[in-house]
């Protein structure tokens, strides 16, 4: 979200607090009760909305981290495919050296059992 979206919003709930205010004087409520009211409403959309937010937090389902996964999918992708395309420009006497030189490193790594 960016600062200008935040301000607008800000400015959203500050209208919408207006018109509560209004519509509760309208209903009939006397100005301290429709003060009261109003606020009540702002608190209650406050909270539904802290609440959503620490929700999508928790869930992990924040604007940020997707847009982190998928650039780690996109990276891995790319990767993925020059490494494949390095291997394959390789001559098949250099792909099978490479093949063993990995084997016999993936067993000096091994714990012992």
């Amino acid at each position: 979200m960016t600062r200008a979206n935040v301000i607008q919003l800000g400015f959203l709930v500050l209208g919408l607090g207006g018109l509560a205010y209004g519509l509760f004087s309208f209903a009939g409520l006397d100005n301290v009760s429709a003060g009261i009211a109003a606020q009540s409403l702002l608190v209650v959309v406050v909270l539904v909305w802290t609440g959503s937010y620490l929700i999508r937090v928790v869930s992990g389902k924040m604007t940020f981290m997707q847009q982190r996964r998928l650039y780690q999918q996109a990276y891995e992708n790319l990767t993925t495919d020059e490494l494949k395309a390095r291997f394959d420009a390789l001559s098949e006497q250099e792909q099978i050296a490479l093949l063993q030189d990995l084997e016999g490193d993936k067993k000096v790594n091994q714990p012992p059992s």
